[in-house]
Parts: structure tokens; C-alpha cells; sequence
């Protein structure tokens, strides 16, 4: 399927994996609508690799009306949201709060629940649309200290498959991509992005990936897929 002239929203698209997917998008002759809660970074970026900017936090209900708005006004569809935004945070369970959980799930459960949710009010009238949710491994299998992040992509998960099962008599497909560890500026407090390290994944494996899912004929889709780096040790 081509993707050109096509209109995607990335969230989180002003770093890391958010912002190599929607350069790969870029690439491939969409249209691309960035967000992201830095809005001097988000201009930035957004003038740097040549898409759209719209200042937008997931986790607050005003901010995706508007950002929706704004879509529709200014391209009039909408083909596909890329579900990036995502935080981090670890704890021994001993040392577990209420509020490290909820701010967690705030952003990688709610956030993109609601996210998804205006997307598919689209594309169900469209009767097409992608909504890709970029989760983890860390959704597939829990860890030692993960008891926050990977419960959080253990719900995102689930979200996508019944989202799957909702979506498919519409003809939207929604995909889950679970990257393994890739060196970005996520859970870094000042968000500088980590330098690439040559036996670790890219955000760029991450981009076509995501791309090579999308540009899939509309007749099948990949309901879940996992990259790992071939020998990290």
C-alpha cells in the first residue's frame, strides 16, 4: 500500500523512536502531525525534519480535542495514529506507590486509550484507518523491577487485541510493536537522547518496522510484532 499523501499523527514525535517513525513517514510522502509537552523541542524538531507540530500532552483530555480539531481543519482525514508517547519508571515491589502507577498508566494506558478512542470515531465512519500502539517486550514477559512499566504494556497489549477485535468489521487494523531496548532519551529526566551503541537496536529497525507493517495491503494486517537486537550481550 502506498503512503504517500497519507495524514499520520505520531505521539511523542519529538525524540527517539517517535520522531525516526515519523521521518520514515515523512519519507514515504505523508503527511505527519508530531506532538509532544516540550513545545520549544517540538518546534524544533518539527522544523528540522520537515513535518507538522501541534503542542499536545496525551495525558490531558483538551489537548487531544484540539489536536483532533486541528487535524480534520487542516488536512480533512485522518489515516493513521502512531500510539508513541510512553514514560518509564522501576521500583522493587516493596517500594511501590500509588502515584509511581498511576503516573505511569496516566500516559501508556490512558492516554493512549483515549488517543485511540478519537482516532477510531475516524476511521469508523472512514471504514479504514491503522492505529499502531508501540508497546515493549517488556509486554510480553515481566522482569525484575518492572512491575510498573511492564504492567503498563501488559495492559497496553491487551487494549490492542480488543481493539483488533472491535476495529476489523470497519477495516481498521491495529498493530502492536514491541521494541526491545533502544538507546533514546526515554525515562532520562533531561531527555537527551542516549548515543546509539552498535549491538543495541535503532529507533531506525523501530521506523521500518512500523512502515513495513503500514504499507502491507489493506486486505491483511500484522496484529503484533517484537524486534529484538540479533546479539546485545
Amino acid at each position: 500500500m502506498n503512503l504517500k499523501d497519507n495524514t499520520y499523527i505520531v505521539t511523542g514525535g519529538s525524540s527517539g523512536l517517535g520522531k525516526a517513525m515519523a521521518v520514515s513517514l515523512k519519507n514515504e510522502g505523508a503527511k505527519v502531525v508530531i506532538t509532544g509537552r516540550d513545545q520549544s523541542k517540538l518546534d524544533t524538531v518539527a522544523s528540522e525534519i520537515g513535518v507538522q507540530g501541534f503542542h499536545a500532552d496525551v495525558n490531558n483530555d483538551a489537548d487531544i480535542e484540539a489536536l483532533y480539531g486541528w487535524v480534520k481543519d487542516n488536512f480533512g482525514k485522518l489515516d493513521g495514529l502512531i500510539n508513541n508517547a510512553g514514560i518509564g519508571d522501576w521500583a522493587e515491589l516493596d517500594q511501590m506507590s500509588r502515584e509511581k502507577m498511576k503516573n505511569v498508566f496516566e500516559t501508556n494506558v490512558f492516554g493512549a486509550t483515549m488517543m485511540a478512542s478519537h482516532a477510531a470515531r475516524i476511521f469508523k465512519d472512514q471504514k479504514y484507518g491503522d492505529i499502531v500502539n508501540i508497546a515493549s517486550t517488556a509486554s510480553l514477559k515481566g522482569y525484575k523491577m518492572g512491575s510498573i512499566y511492564a504492567a503498563s504494556k501488559f495492559a497496553l497489549r491487551g487494549l490492542s487485541q480488543c481493539w483488533q477485535a472491535e476495529l476489523r468489521p470497519y477495516n481498521v487494523r491495529v498493530i502492536q510493536i514491541n521494541p526491545s531496548e533502544v538507546p533514546t532519551a526515554f525515562a532520562k529526566v533531561d531527555r537527551v537522547e542516549k548515543p546509539l551503541e552498535d549491538n543495541k537496536l535503532t529507533p531506525k529497525e523501530i521506523a521500518d518496522t512500523m512502515v513495513a507493517a503500514l504499507k502491507m495491503d489493506r486486505r491483511g494486517f500484522i496484529p503484533e510484532v517484537s524486534v529484538f537486537a540479533t546479539n546485545p550481550f
